[in-house]
C-alpha cells in the first residue's frame, strides 16, 4: 500500500468518526477504493480504531464480499443456487470459463477479471443471472454472457459497465435514473395491502393522531404477524420494546433476504420504498426510537443509490428528521446500513452483530434484541414486508386489514414463485390460500414436489397441494420453488446442504460438522453405494442437528434432507444398493486401506486389488 493508500485508509476512518461499531462500513468503503482490505489497510484500521487487527481480519474473512487479496477489475458473480442450475447456470458458467481462460475462484492474468460463484442474489425469477461488480445481468444464457466478455474485453474499460453492458431497462424503477437496471419485478399479482394504491405521509399523519400506546394497540388488534415465518406477533414484539426502558430505542429493517429462491423484498424495495420507510417511521414512533436502520443486502447494491433518494425526499416533505409531519418532541431518521454477502445476517442477531462491526455470528438467546439489542439497547428488528403491512393498517385501519385471510394469520403474503412454472415471479396472496391454488395461477404444468419456505422450509407432494399457506400449515417466509417430475429430488436436498454448509457461521459443532455428515451420505446415496441403513443414519443425523444447533440456522439446515425423506422417500429407495456377496456396498476396502498402502508401498496381503477382483 502506498502512503496516498495510507491516507485515504484514514480518511475514510474518520469520516465514520473512527466508529469501532461502524467497522463494516470502514471496509467496504477502504475496499471499493484499493479493490481489497489487504494487510496493511488492516493494520491501519486497527490502529485507528483501536482495536486488535485479529478483529479487523476476522471481519474481513467472514463476509463473501470483502477480499483480503485483489480480485480483478471485474467480478463476475454467477448465482448457482439450485434455481440457477436448473435454469442453466452450468452452461453459463463454461462459456465464461472458456471465454476468459480461466476456472472459478480464479483472475485472469492482467488483473481485469475474476469469477465466483455466488449463492442467491434474488433474482430467481430470471435465471440464470450474475453480478458484474455490482450491476446485475438477469436471464443470462451461455452466448449472451460470452458476447458481455467480449465486449468488455474490447473497450477495456470497466467504469460504466451498465452502458457496456445494458440494452434495456426492466420495469417501473428498474428504468429510474438512479437504478438503470436489467431487472424485471415479474410482478405477476399485485394485492391490496402491499400493492394497493398509498398516498406517502398518510399512515403517520393517522399514527401521531394517536398515542403511541394506540399505534401498539391498533396493530394487536390487526392482528399482525411478523412476515419473515416465524410469525410472531408484531404488536407485542413493539409492547415489549417500549417497555424495555432505557432512554434510547432502535428500529432496524431487516432486508437481507438471503434465502434462495426469494425475492419479494426486492420488488418491494423497487417500487414501495416510500411504503417501508412510512412503516418504519410508525414503528420508530410506536417503540419511542430516534433511529431506523435498513440492513441492505450486499446483492441489492444497486437500488441504495434510489434509495437515499427517496429518503431525502421524504425528509424534504418533512416525513423524516426533526418533528416529523411537525410534531414537537418526534424526530426519527433512517440511514442505510449495507451488508456483505452473508446469509446467516438475515438471523435477527447475527444481524445486530453485524451492525455492530463484528462478524455475523447469531446471539445467545435470552436476552432478546427487545430487551438487549442494537448497540445493547432495546431494539426491534422487523421483515420489510411486515413494516409495509403496519402502515397500511395504520392508513387503512385494523379491520380492513383482519378481514383478509385467516383469523390466526391476517392481511396478505407476498410469494416469490419459481423453478418449473410458467409465470415465475412476485404474488400478492391472501393467507389461507390452498398452495394447489397457488401452483395454478403460477402456470405449474406439472408439480411433482415443491419446496415451501426456501431451503429452511419443507419440501412437499401432490398429497399436500390442499394445505393452506398461513403460519398454523404450511408457513413460509415467501420463497416457493417448484419442481417438475424429472427432477432429481435427493440431489436438490444435496444442493440445499451445499448452501447451509457455506452459510454457516462455524460457531457450534453440530451446524459446522453435522450439515458435512449428512452431504457426505447423502453424496453417498447419490453415487449409488449406499444401503437403507444410510437412511436412517442420514435421518437420526438430521435430527441432531437440528435439534442441538445453536441458532436458526442449523435448526433448519436439516429441513431438506428430513421433508423429502417423509414424503419422497421412494425416489431415494430407488438410488439404494443390495449387498452382493455379504459385502457392504457403503464400504471399499480399497479406499479404507489406501493410506496404509502408501506408507507401506506394498498391496494388502489378504486385500489385494488383484486378490479383490
Amino acid at each position: 500500500m502506498n502512503a496516498l493508500s495510507q491516507e485515504a485508509v484514514t480518511d475514510i476512518c474518520e469520516s465514520f468518526d473512527s466508529d469501532r461499531t461502524r467497522l463494516l462500513d470502514i471496509l467496504i468503503a477502504v475496499q471499493e477504493q484499493h479493490g481489497c482490505v489487504a494487510g496493511e489497510a488492516m493494520d491501519l484500521v486497527a490502529a485507528q480504531l483501536g482495536v486488535s487487527r485479529v478483529e479487523v481480519e476476522g471481519v474481513v474473512s467472514f463476509y463473501t464480499f470483502l477480499y483480503s487479496e485483489p480480485r480483478g477489475k471485474i467480478v463476475i458473480r454467477l448465482c448457482n443456487d439450485v434455481i440457477d442450475r436448473l435454469k442453466g447456470a452450468d452452461r453459463v458458467a463454461a462459456g465464461l470459463e472458456e471465454e476468459l481462460g480461466i476456472r472459478f475462484g480464479e483472475t485472469t492474468a492482467d488483473g481485469l477479471f475474476s469469477l465466483e460463484y455466488a449463492s442467491c442474489i434474488g433474482m430467481s425469477d430470471q435465471a440464470p443471472a450474475a453480478m458484474v461488480n455490482d450491476l446485475v445481468m438477469p436471464k443470462l444464457g451461455p452466448s449472451t454472457a460470452r458476447r458481455g466478455i467480449q465486449v468488455l474485453k474490447e473497450n477495456g474499460n470497466a467504469d460504466d459497465l451498465r452502458k457496456l453492458l445494458i440494452r434495456d431497462y426492466g420495469d417501473g424503477n428498474n428504468a429510474h435514473d438512479l437504478v438503470r437496471s436489467a431487472v424485471h419485478n415479474n410482478l405477476r399479482q399485485p394485492g391490496p395491502v402491499i400493492f394497493g394504491k398509498m398516498t406517502p405521509g398518510s399512515a403517520l399523519q393517522r399514527a401521531l393522531a394517536m398515542s403511541p400506546v394506540e399505534v401498539i394497540r391498533e396493530i394487536k388488534t390487526a392482528r399482525l404477524r411478523g412476515r419473515g415465518g416465524a410469525g410472531f406477533p408484531t404488536g407485542m414484539k413493539w409492547e415489549f420494546t417500549r417497555a424495555a426502558g432505557g432512554d434510547e430505542r432502535y428500529l432496524i429493517c431487516n432486508a437481507d433476504e438471503g434465502e434462495p429462491g426469494t425475492f419479494k423484498d426486492r420488488v418491494i424495495l423497487t417500487e414501495r420504498p416510500d411504503l417501508l420507510f412510512e412503516g418504519m417511521t410508525v414503528a420508530g414512533y410506536a417503540i419511542g426510537a430516534r433511529r431506523g436502520i435498513v440492513y441492505l443486502r450486499a446483492e441489492y447494491a444497486y437500488l441504495r443509490q434510489f434509495l437515499e433518494h427517496v429518503l431525502e425526499e421524504r425528509r424534504r416533505l418533512g416525513l423524516l428528521g426533526e418533528n416529523v409531519c411537525g410534531r414537537n418532541c418526534f424526530d426519527f431518521d433512517i440511514r442505510i446500513q449495507m451488508g456483505a454477502g452473508a446469509y446467516i445476517c438475515g438471523e435477527e442477531t447475527a444481524l445486530i452483530t453485524s451492525m455492530e462491526g463484528l462478524r455475523g455470528e447469531p446471539k445467545t438467546r435470552p436476552p432478546f434484541p427487545a430487551q438487549q439489542g442494537y448497540l445493547g439497547k432495546p431494539t426491534s428488528v422487523n421483515n420489510v414486508e411486515t413494516l409495509c403491512c403496519a402502515a397500511r393498517i395504520l392508513e387503512m385501519g385494523s379491520g380492513w386489514f383482519s378481514s383478509m385471510g385467516t383469523p390466526a394469520a391476517t392481511g396478505t403474503k407476498l410469494l416469490s414463485v419459481s423453478g418449473d412454472i410458467r409465470r415465475p415471479g412476485v404474488y400478492e396472496v391472501p393467507f389461507g390460500i390452498r398452495l394447489r391454488e397457488v401452483l395454478e395461477i403460477c402456470g405449474a404444468d406439472e408439480p411433482f414436489a415443491v419446496q415451501v419456505g426456501g431451503p429452511s422450509g419443507r419440501m412437499v407432494g401432490e398429497r399436500d397441494f390442499d394445505r393452506t399457506i398461513c403460519f398454523d400449515d404450511l408457513s413460509t417466509g415467501g420463497a416457493i420453488a417448484v419442481f417438475g417430475p424429472d427432477r432429481n429430488v435427493p440431489e436438490i436436498a444435496g444442493e440445499y446442504l451445499k448452501f447451509f454448509i457455506h452459510e454457516s457461521c462455524g460457531y457450534c459443532t453440530p451446524c459446522r460438522v453435522g450439515n458435512v455428515l449428512l452431504k457426505e451420505r447423502l453424496d453417498r446415496i447419490l453415487a449409488g453405494n449406499a444401503e437403507e441403513a444410510d437412511l436412517e443414519y442420514l435421518e437420526e443425523l438430521a435430527q441432531t442437528v437440528k435439534t442441538t444447533s445453536r441458532c436458526g440456522l442449523g435448526q433448519t439446515s436439516p429441513h431438506p434432507v428430513l421433508s423429502t425423506l417423509e414424503n419422497f422417500r421412494g425416489e431415494y429407495e430407488k438410488l439404494l444398493s443390495e449387498p452382493t456377496d455379504g459385502q457392504l456396498a457403503t464400504f471399499d476396502i480399497q479406499a479404507a486401506l489406501g493410506e496404509a498402502k502408501s506408507l507401506t508401498g506394498r498391496e494388502s496381503v489378504h486385500f489385494g486389488a488383484e486378490r479383490e477382483s
